[in-house]
Formats: structure tokens, sequence, C-alpha cells
């Protein structure tokens, strides 16, 4: 049983408070949060040894003390030992510290060194008069942790709260037999290290985030998130769902107006879909597809098999752009099968959106596509039976949930389809997502052509753009895209607007169009309208047409200050040319320098079109907080364990969830309610 922070000695309602902002509750809670770095503190530098730039504990007599006036009144004195002497400076402080200080105290101070004007010099340092200090505590016998914190809480009180914390020992509840196979330590032992590692240890020399003790708490946590998400699969799977039947009208006749045949890993997924769909339990199922793989088509044939049992279909992308494209497209499906396709997103005029949301309740409406304005309180369906979800790591778990809960009836539940065009390594895929069956697309259609892709200095922009004027002039067309949309003098970005007014007067003979993401949604669509129906020559545009943009005669592909964009965003880039059986080309142009990291990625971009090659390197340079998304929507809410750090120990989070389930069902059901309380919720999403 947790024991309230509250039955700590100095924890009153007020500390409570604190705490809680950091979402500390419980003495588990405090112990698992881990310091940030640690100081040493544990013996005396004599002045003569200090060395710039290092933290040092020093201990010497008060020779002289200073108040220089100023812009700013500075504290200065001056600290001597038997081997040199050393100053300090404050900038804030009061009469009383200047009154003692000005006894010539003996003090022990602890500070970062730095060059001063005659010697080296310690600023705002800690320190105490040691004549104050208790004997036993003239020196730590171990290094200082530095806790993240929040304000009014200072470290004197972590390092007070923590000292009673590890007097009270959490259960141990990982098997020693898994212990020893990881090479690990008991948790009890781990948290010792963490919060009073010894000199020993080296954590003030190390990454503490490599240390096995760091490593064994964050691999609980990991292992606990994981069991929790197959627990919140089990749960769901006791909830029931509508049957559809696979083979039906509507999905022949869809067939027949196709003008491509299905790609065989189109067709496996298709089936491992159907097989969920013929089942009356919700279907929980993440499709992973490169881009231009052909998981929309996919999210067709499965959308169909739900209208023809009579349900409506949801389909929720994270832009306008991307949900207008969606829209765009399954109209132009659907609508001749006699199938209503409404649109739902925030600019809609009133009067529009109160036709779309009394189309809905009615049940006119067949599929509705649109942004978070989907799972809004006023909208509401007759019979929601598919939620497709797209590029899921934009959005939070929250919104996703709130959108299938309005599937709802009884203990009915709608099938889910979640795509992402970012492919997620396995190993990662089975940490974060192991709540969802995984279905990948691993094949491209036959036709289309590889991008060739070559990575420019922007000294030689005049090239590129004649390059780009050549394809044009040929009867092709091209995109030019920027990541900001006005000038930003910090960054040195080259603007949207801007370069759109540049080309348009560099290549006076071509149609030039502009769409970035501040654009109202008509005016957007009229754009990229243009753009398909070849009015236009060339596109200039933000990454707002990062995905979901299909332009076959497109096949050039131009993106400015490449080297300050990730990999995943690159590369779906990149898959907005070479849609068609037309040569395609891709032009990186960077700002040098390069770092080492930018190059890494423009090298990798440069010379691999494999969307999950390139996944897994994005994995290794920007870490999987990035490739998931969790940095803005927190599909792991991780308190200890890292996705970066901690990716070492994902190959192992599976196996050992499932001998923890066989053997020890009971350890299990304790780890999740140790480390997950509010979160079980997340897994009915």
């Amino acid at each position: 049983m947790s024991i309230p922070v509250t039955q700590l000695k100095g924890v009153g309602a007020r500390t409570a408070e604190q705490l809680a902002r950091l979402d500390i509750y419980t003495v588990d809670d405090l112990l698992f949060h881990l310091p940030m770095r640690y100081e040493d503190r544990t013996q005396v530098v004599p002045i003569r040894f200090l060395q710039t730039g290092q933290l040092g504990l020093i201990e010497g007599r008060i020779e002289s003390v200073e108040v220089k006036q100023g812009k700013k009144r500075i504290l200065s004195c001056r600290l001597s030992d038997a081997t040199g002497i050393v100053a300090l400076r404050f900038f804030h402080f009061y009469p009383n510290q200047v009154k003692k200080l000005q006894q010539r105290p003996l003090l022990r101070c602890f500070g970062e060194v730095k060059e001063g004007y005659q010697c080296l010099e310690m600023v705002h340092p800690t320190y105490e008069l040691i004549e104050e200090v208790q004997e036993s505590e003239l020196l730590k016998d171990h290094l200082t942790p530095i806790y993240p914190s929040v304000s009014n809480f200072n470290q004197t009180q972590w390092h007070s709260v923590m000292k009673q914390a590890l007097l009270i020992e959490l259960p141990e509840l990982l098997p020693e037999k898994l212990l020893l196979h990881l090479k690990l330590p008991n948790l009890n032992q781990a948290l010792k290290i963490v919060h009073q590692p010894l000199p020993s240890e080296r954590l003030t020399e190390i990454d503490p985030s490599t240390h096995p003790a760091r490593r064994r708490i964050a691999f609980e946590e990991l292992l606990a998130q994981h069991l929790s998400l197959r627990a919140l699969h089990q749960h769901s799977q006791q909830h029931t769902a509508p049957i559809f039947e696979p083979e039906n009208d509507l999905v022949q006749r869809f067939m027949q107006q196709l003008s491509f045949d299905l790609t065989k890993a189109q067709q496996k997924v298709i089936d491992e879909m159907t097989t969920n769909l013929h089942q009356a339990k919700p279907m929980q199922r993440l499709l992973q597809g490169d881009v231009g793989s052909g998981k929309t088509v996919v999210a067709a044939l499965i959308a169909l098999q739900a209208i023809a049992a009579g349900y409506q279909v949801a389909i929720m992308a994270p832009t306008e752009l991307l949900a207008e494209q969606h829209k765009n497209t399954f109209a132009e499906w659907f609508e001749p099968l006699g199938l209503k396709v409404t649109w739902l997103t925030g600019s809609l005029t009133q009067k529009k959106r109160r036709n779309a949301l009394e189309d809905l309740i009615l049940g006119i409406t067949h599929i509705a596509v649109g942004t978070h304005a989907l799972f809004q309180d006023d909208v509401k369906f007759d019979k929601l039976g598919l939620v497709i979800i797209d590029e899921q790591h934009r959005f939070g778990v929250h919104q996703r949930l709130a959108l299938r809960d309005k599937g709802k009836q009884g203990d009915m539940y709608p099938h889910q389809l979640i795509m992402t065009a970012t492919p997620i390594p396995r190993t990662l895929a089975m940490t974060a997502y192991a709540d969802l069956d995984v279905s990948v697309i691993d094949e491209l259609p036959p036709g289309r052509t590889p991008v060739q892709t070559a990575v420019v200095s922007d000294a030689k922009r005049d090239h590129v753009i004649q390059r780009v004027h050549a394809s044009c002039k040929q009867g092709k067309q091209a995109y030019w895209v920027c990541p900001l949309i006005e000038e930003s003098e910090s960054l040195q970005l080259q603007a949207a607007e801007d370069t759109a007014q540049h080309l348009t007067e560099r290549l006076s003979d071509l149609k030039v169009g502009l769409v970035h993401g501040r654009m109202s949604s008509k005016d957007k669509e009229l754009v990229m309208q243009q753009f398909k129906n070849a009015e236009l020559d060339l596109l200039v545009a933000t990454t707002v047409i990062e995905v979901g943009v299909n332009v076959p005669n497109a096949s050039v592909m131009v993106i400015e200050n490449a080297e300050r964009l990730g990999l995943a965003q690159l590369h779906q880039l990149r898959g907005r040319v070479g849609r068609g059986a037309v040569e395609s080309y891709c032009l990186l142009l960077y700002q040098a320098p390069l770092s080492k990291i930018a190059q890494e990625r423009l090298g990798t971009i440069r010379d691999s079109t494999d969307g999950f090659f390139i996944a897994q390197k994005d994995l290794e340079i920007r870490g999987p907080g990035e490739v998931l998304g969790t940095r803005q929507t927190g599909v792991l809410n991780l308190k200890v364990a890292d996705l970066e750090k901690d990716k070492g120990l994902f190959a192992e989070i599976p196996q050992a969830g499932q001998w923890m389930l066989e053997h020890y069902p009971e350890q299990c059901e304790q780890l999740i309610q140790r480390w997950i309380k509010k979160g079980f919720r997340y897994g009915v999403v």
C-alpha cells in the first residue's frame, strides 16, 4: 500500500501541494522522482588545485569583504586557505549576510570556478559557516543529488524528504531470476544508489542514465507500461463490436472502378483486418506503410465493409489540408457508389456545420471526414461502426478516446484503424503500442519511379532555380518547400512569402502559387486544386504539404533549409513527388556549415528511399520521443524511463512481460498499480 507523502516529517498541506505539481502524492512517487545531476561535495579541494569550469568544494577564511557600488551593487569577498586565494561574488545579498562575512569566519563554499580579474572566482556559491555546521555533517559521504523542482521547494527540502523516504523499503516486484538475467540490482539497492550514490559510482563523470541502478528503475517502468497496454487490450476485447461481412456489393463495385490492382502487401493487411471485422470484438489495429504504399485505398475498402453493414465511418486527420485531401479522395471514390461524404472542420460556416451535424445524427452521412472538430461535444453519430485515424502520433490519447466513445452503444464499441506513414521499428512498436495489433504494407505499388535525391549548398541556388525552370518548361510541375511563413532573422530561414515573390520575379514565364498553414481552408483548397489541375507550374509551400497531397505530374521537390528538418519529415515531403511514371528529383538545399547530425541526416535521405530504414535511422538520430510524437501528445506517460536513452531495453520488454504474465500474474497487477495509477483509461483508446 502506498504511503502518502504527508506522513513524512515536514510535509504539510502546502508542501504536499508543491509536490503534487510534479505528480508526487506518495512515497513511491517521491522515490521515482530521480535526480537530474549530482555534485561532489565529499572532499575539500585546495584552492591552488581548482580549475576553470570545475565544480568544487573549498574551505577557507574570509580575508576581505567589500560592497561595490555601480549600476548593480555587488558583494565581493576574498577567501583563502593555505594554498591560495579565490574571489567570491554575490549580486543578491542582504545586510546581515555582509555583517556576518565581515567577521572573517571560516567558510565552506561550493560552486563553479570561473576566471576572474585577478584570481579565480566563484559567482553566487552556496556556502555555510563552518562553526555552525555539526561535526558529523562537515563532509558528505555520498554525492549530492540535484532534483528537478518547482518554485518554493529548494534542494535542502528535497534532501530532507528523500532521506526519510529511503528508510521505507518498497516491495520488490521483479523476480530474482529476471534481475539476474538482465544483470540489474534489486529495487531498493537501485533507489539507494540513485538518491545517495557513493563517489565510487562516478555519477558526476558519466551520464547517469547509463548507470545500471537507473536502468533497473527504467526497466520496471517500461515493463509496467507494456503490461498495462496488454491488460487494456485484453480489457477492450471483453467489449463487443459490430460484425462486418467482407464480401458485399459495395466492395465489388468499388474494386471495378479502380484503375489499378492492389499489391500483395495491401491484400495481406486487408485480410488481417477483415479477420478482425468478422468477429464481435473491437478491432484495434495500427497500419504502418511507407509514403505512397497505398494506405488510403486500404482504409476505403475497410470503410466500405462498415457502410455495407449499415454503419457510419469517421476519418480523423491532424491538419485541415490532409483532411481535405481525404475528403476529396473519398468523395471521388464513394459518391459514384451513391454514398454521402461529409466534411467537418473548425473553419466551416455555422450553416454548413449545422447541416453537417444534422446529416450525421440522421444517418444520411455514410462517412465523415474531419479534424479535431469530429470529437467536439455537439458532434453525434446515428450509428458509428468504424473510426479511422490518420497520422496517429499527432493526436493525444484522450482525443482518440473522445472520438471512439461517440460510437458506444451499450457495451458495443466501434472498430478502430490507426494509420501512420512514419514506420515505427518493431521493438519500439511492441513497447509503445502493445495494445494494438500491427499490420505493415511493406511494398510500393508498381509503376512508381524511385526519386533521385541530391544535397545542394544554398550557394548553388541559382543553378537549382534554373533546373526547376527547365523542368516546368517541359510540362512538369514542381514544389518549393520553406519551413517558415515569415522572415526570421535569428534562424536565417528563407520565408515562403519572400521565396514565392522572388521566384515569381525570376521565373516570370511560370505560374507560381503559394500555400501555407495560415491561409483559410477555402484559399488553400483553391490553390491546391489549381496545382492539381496543372494551372500552376510551381507551388511554394510550407510543410503543410507534408502528407496526403497527390499530384502525379509533380516531378521536382526543392526543400529549403533541409538541415533543420527531421528524417521522417524529409521523407514525407520527398514522397510528394515520384507519384507517377516520370523520373523525379528531390533537391535538399542546406545552409553551410552543417553539423555532424545534419550531415548524417541528409546523407541518409540522399542514399535511401526505404521508409523503414529511414525510420530506424530517425530513431537513432532524433530519438523515439519524436518518432512517436510523445513530446507533444504523451503516447507513453513516462516518469523515469526515456525512450531515447533506454531504447536498448525495448527488445527485452515483450519477452519479460509474457514470462511475468505466465508465472507472476499478481506481481504484474501490482506493477501496473505502482506505475500507471491514473493511466488505466489509456488502454480503451
